[in-house]
Parts: structure tokens; C-alpha cells; sequence
């Protein structure tokens, strides 16, 4: 069932997909016949504003058993894991850094039940700002789907593989592939084992492929290389629970048949996937560190040409071949939020205490870099093409916003680690003036 998925291929294309036990389920010629073929509903799920110009406007035609509008009433149900409360929280500016998060091993925890809101900015009702979560769970939602009012959610994957039912088909994640569940759609996920991951959810807009400039037509993530779902349903009539993201807390309802019923769907507004080791390395060939924009694989834009509510970067295995150069990341102060992850490996400026399923967070203007071993040993080693990074994939969250961390991921969860500072603490002093 799960291991013979066929996928639609590309970034932002414009798909028609049909179940094949439905052939001809799509309306010929128009969107919204009188009566569409096999008796189904015409729905249309919008990801902008009907006046949205041509080319950021992002909407698509679903034709299912049952109309989404099908169920009783919302109700809140507990969210205190989650918040958009970004200001109840004391901020701190100091490097903060997390061991990997626990996965749970008393009772059962699904996807939803497991996540956490490490830090953000903004607000959803004002359609402003970022989140981060982190998610640990061991079983998959039985009669149960998500859907996200409040914005997108970029999911990474850090250990164990996720199935995941959507409306528009179905999709296999494993750890170093991410997928992009967009604001509204449905979903559903199944897990092999016990499983965490990390989540970058946005608010204002979708995801786009970063502009290129001077590096030309091709390189970093390639439009080819995403793959969405082709259309497949399930008729179940039975009892389906519907938890709704909105304005930060949960809310469910309950309804008779499965979500996941769309026979047939046309559009440019569907999930996507995309396995990190098709990234087309860019990278310096000469001297010098390059900024680690030319590792961007996604950006959510603000509206300031060139600064991003978030950008997902990655830092895949590469040469390293520059002369002259410390060829690890540089001593740095940013004015951006730089959320980190690690999804397997060693991270390169930090081999030690940065661990997979753990993080760091370095916020705006805090100043971070290479430890004390790290640098001693980069200034110092010969300077011969060398592999980086193989066997790993560390990966950043960054934002032009001053990302708040929540009371859970600072003092609740138990795994900031309050020693992290001390890795710079051995750094020397090598200043010398020569003799004349």
C-alpha cells in the first residue's frame, strides 16, 4: 500500500490527478459542473486571496464523496503545549542549547498529543510571524487528522519514518527528506516505531525556492525534485476526529466518514516532499567562508526584498577545498534568529554536546561560532581538499524576527543545557605584537 506511491513531480506546478479506480473523475472544461462525474462534491480549498496576482496565487479544485463542511461543531480541547503567546516568557538572549528531546515510552502518543512550541514571533491573527515545535510520538492517529489554520508546517523528520495520509494522497517521509503540509489541508500521520522530529510553521505566506542571482538557471534544491501526491481516497463511514489549529490552541470535531476522501483533484496548492540529498551544493572554490544563505533550500519572504520571515538551510556533506582560509563557519553576530537542528552526524563547528533530536537557538545578535576544539584544530590543520560533513545533516531555521523561547522549552522540558556556554570558555588569547 504504502511502498508503491507514485508522486507528481516539481515545485509550484500546476497538477491534475485522479485516482485510477476513478477514471475520467475530473470535470472536463470547468471546475464546477452541475453535477460532477461519480456523484462527487465540488470543493475548492484556497492558499490566497482570490485577487492574488497570477503568480503567487495558490488554490486547488477537490472532488470528494463528502464536503469538508460535514461535521459537528468545534470544540477547544487542552492545548497547553502549544502557544502563540510569545511574550508570557521572560526573553533571554544568552546561547541556549538542548539536549535531544525525550521520545515517549510510557502509553501512547500521536503526532498531535506530542507536540511542543519551542520558540516564535508574531501572531497568526495578524497572518505575522514563524513558530518552532518539536514532536515526539510513537503511535499513529487512528480515526484522526490535523489541520492547520494558523499557516504552513515544515516538517523535518529527525528519526523514525512518517506515512502520512493527506486529501490530496499520500506521502512517505523518512529522516532526511522534509515535507510541507500548507495552511488548511488535512493530514493524518502513521509512524514506524518510536519517531521525533522538528517543525518550522509560518504565518504570513508559503514557501518559495529562493531567487538564484548570479548562480544562474540551476543549483540548490531544484524545482524536479519535489514530488506531491497523486490523488487516492478511502469511503470509511466511521466516527473521524478533526483537530483544528487555530489562533495557537486545538479544537476537534467529530464527523461520520474519513477526510481523505477526495477522488480526484486539479491545482497548484497541494503538500510537497523532498529528499535533502538532492541539494545541489554551491560553494567556494578558491578562499573564504561563504555566508550560509547559498545552503537555502526554502524561504517564507517578508516584505523587504532579501529578508525572510524564515529561511530552512541545510548543511549537507560537501568538499572543502578553499586555500587561505578557516574553513569552518566564522565568529559571528546575526541580525537574525538562528534555530539549529540535527538530524544525524557530527555538526562541523561542534562535534561535541550538539546532538541528533537536540538543538541550539542563537538569537538576534548573540554572538556564537566554532568552540575552543574546533578552532584550535581549523587553524591549525592542512589545508588539503577534504570531505565535510559526511554523514551528517545538521540543518537552521533562521528569521529576521526575534524569536522568543516558551516557559516548556526553557525550564518545563528539562533539557536545556545551562553548561553550553562553557564550550568557548577555553578559547586563548593569541594576540602577539612582533618584534620590529
Amino acid at each position: 500500500m504504502w511502498e508503491d506511491l507514485k508522486y507528481l513531480t516539481g515545485f509550484g506546478n500546476e497538477f491534475a490527478s485522479e485516482d485510477p479506480r476513478c477514471p475520467a473523475s475530473l470535470p472536463v472544461g470547468q471546475n464546477s459542473p452541475q453535477v460532477c462525474p461519480y456523484g462527487l462534491y465540488a470543493e475548492q480549498l484556497s492558499g490566497s486571496a482570490f485577487t492574488a496576482p497570477r503568480e503567487t496565487n495558490r488554490r486547488s479544485w477537490l472532488y470528494r464523496i463528502r464536503p469538508s463542511v460535514l461535521h459537528r461543531p468545534f470544540e477547544r480541547i487542552d492545548s497547553t503545549h502549544l502557544t502563540v503567546d510569545f511574550s508570557a516568557h521572560p526573553p533571554n538572549p544568552n546561547q541556549m542549547r538542548w539536549k535531544p528531546f525525550d521520545i515517549p515510552t510510557d502509553g501512547q502518543v500521536d503526532f498531535v498529543q506530542g507536540l511542543r512550541t519551542l520558540c516564535g514571533a508574531g501572531q497568526p491573527a495578524t497572518r505575522h510571524g514563524l513558530a518552532v515545535h518539536i514532536y515526539t510520538c510513537n503511535v499513529a492517529m487512528e480515526n484522526k487528522s490535523m489541520q492547520n489554520s494558523d499557516g504552513d508546517f515544515l516538517i523535518v523528520p529527525q528519526q523514525g519514518t512518517l506515512r502520512i495520509k493527506t486529501e490530496f494522497g499520500r506521502l512517505v517521509v523518512a529522516p532526511n527528506e522534509i515535507c510541507v503540509i500548507q495552511q488548511g489541508i488535512r493530514f493524518s500521520i502513521d509512524v514506524e516505531g518510536p519517531s521525533r522530529g522538528y517543525i518550522l510553521e509560518v504565518y504570513d505566506t508559503h514557501f518559495q525556492l529562493p531567487n538564484l542571482g548570479p548562480i544562474g538557471a540551476n543549483g540548490l534544491a531544484n524545482p524536479r525534485d519535489f514530488k506531491s501526491p497523486s490523488a487516492w481516497f478511502e469511503d470509511l463511514d466511521v466516527e473521524h476526529t478533526v483537530i483544528n489549529k487555530y489562533g495557537g490552541r486545538l479544537f476537534k470535531a467529530v464527523q461520520g466518514h474519513s477526510p481523505f476522501n477526495v477522488v480526484a483533484w486539479h491545482g497548484n496548492y497541494a503538500p510537497y516532499k523532498y529528499n535533502l540529498a538532492d541539494f545541489m551544493v554551491i560553494n567556494s572554490v578558491e578562499f573564504d567562508h561563504c555566508d550560509p544563505s547559498i545552503f537555502t533550500v526554502l524561504t517564507c519572504p517578508s516584505v523587504r526584498p532579501g529578508v525572510a520571515i524564515a529561511d530552512f538551510v541545510i548543511f549537507p556533506p560537501r568538499w572543502s577545498v578553499t586555500e587561505h582560509t578557516f574553513r569552518p563557519p566564522y565568529y559571528h553576530r546575526n541580525c537574525m534568529s538562528e534555530f539549529m537542528g540535527l538530524i544525524h552526524g557530527k555538526y562541523e563547528a561542534k562535534e561535541e554536546g550538539f546532538l541528533p533530536g537536540g538543538a541550539t537557538l542563537h538569537s538576534i545578535m548573540t554572538p556564537h561560532g566554532p568552540d575552543a576544539a574546533c578552532f584550535e584544530g581549523a587553524s591549525t590543520a592542512e589545508l588539503k581538499p577534504v570531505r565535510v560533513a559526511d554523514g551528517t545533516q545538521s540543518f537552521m531555521f533562521e528569521s529576521s524576527l526575534m524569536m522568543a523561547v516558551t516557559e516548556w522549552a526553557e525550564e518545563t522540558c528539562s533539557k536545556l543545557d545551562k553548561a553550553y556556554y562553557e564550550c568557548w570558555q577555553p578559547l586563548k588569547k593569541h594576540f602577539r605584537i612582533a618584534e620590529p
